[in-house]
C-alpha cells in the first residue's frame, strides 16, 4: 500500500514564506552585490573552459552550470535588493558574452586538437551566431522595438551546452558523444534566431511606419 506525504497546511505555507522573506532580507542587507555574483559567474565559466582544456568534461558542465546560474542571479537579485546600476547592468550584459565565448572557444581548441576542423569551425559559428541573436535583440530595443523572438536564447543555449559537455565523448557519464550535436544545434539554431530577429524587427519598423500619421 502505496504512502503519500501529508498536504501542506496553510501554516507550513506560511512558514515557509516567512523564512523565504527573512532569507531575502539578509541577503538584501548584506555587502553581496550583483556585481560580485556577476564576477562570480565570470569565474566559473574560466573554470569550466580550463577544464575543458583538460577534457574533464563532466567537471566542466558542472563548472558551466554554475557559472550559468549565477549570471540568472545577478540581474535578479539586482531588481530585488535595488543594488543594481547602470554599470552593473552593462557589466552583467558584457560578460555574459565573454562568458559563453571563452567556454566555446575552449571546446573549439579541443575539437582542433582531436583534428576535427568542422566541429571547430561550427563552434565559430555558434559564437558568432550567439553574439547575433543578443546583438539583434540590443540594436532593437535601442530602436524601441521589444526583441525575444526566436528558440536560441541564453537560457536555451547554456541548457543544451550543459548537455552536450556532461555527455561529451570520455566523460564517465555513459557512452555518449553529444558534445558535437550540441554545439552544431547551437549553431543552426542562433542563425535561425537571428534571421527570425531581424524579419521582426523589420516588420514591426515597417507597421509603424506605415501607421496613421
Amino acid at each position: 500500500m502505496e504512502s503519500s506525504a501529508p498536504p501542506r497546511t496553510p501554516r507550513d505555507r506560511r512558514n515557509g514564506q516567512e523564512f523565504r522573506a527573512y532569507a531575502r532580507d539578509r541577503l538584501i542587507e548584506s555587502r553581496l552585490t550583483p556585481n560580485a555574483i556577476s564576477m562570480a559567474g565570470l569565474a566559473g565559466n574560466l573554470i569550466a573552459a580550463i577544464l575543458v582544456t583538460q577534457r574533464l568534461f563532466t567537471l566542466a558542465g558542472i563548472a558551466f552550470i554554475l557559472g550559468s546560474v549565477m549570471d540568472t542571479l545577478d540581474g535578479r537579485y539586482s531588481r530585488m535588493s535595488g543594488k543594481g546600476t547602470l554599470f552593473g547592468a552593462f557589466l552583467d550584459s558584457t560578460l555574459d558574452r565573454i562568458e559563453e565565448g571563452i567556454v566555446l572557444a575552449a571546446v573549439a581548441g579541443y575539437f582542433a586538437a582531436t583534428g576535427d576542423d568542422f566541429a571547430a569551425a561550427m563552434c565559430v559559428v555558434a559564437v558568432l551566431g550567439s553574439l547575433m541573436v543578443s546583438y539583434t535583440r540590443a540594436r532593437a530595443e535601442a530602436l524601441g522595438v521589444e526583441c525575444k523572438v526566436g528558440l536560441a536564447t541564453r537560457p536555451v543555449r547554456v541548457v543544451i551546452l550543459s548537455i552536450g559537455l556532461v555527455f561529451a565523448k570520455g566523460a564517465g557519464l555513459g557512452d555518449f558523444e553529444l558534445l558535437a550535436p550540441a554545439v552544431y544545434v547551437i549553431a543552426a539554431l542562433t542563425i535561425v534566431t537571428t534571421i527570425q530577429r531581424v524579419w521582426h524587427v523589420r516588420n514591426e519598423l515597417s507597421g509603424e511606419a506605415s501607421g496613421p500619421s
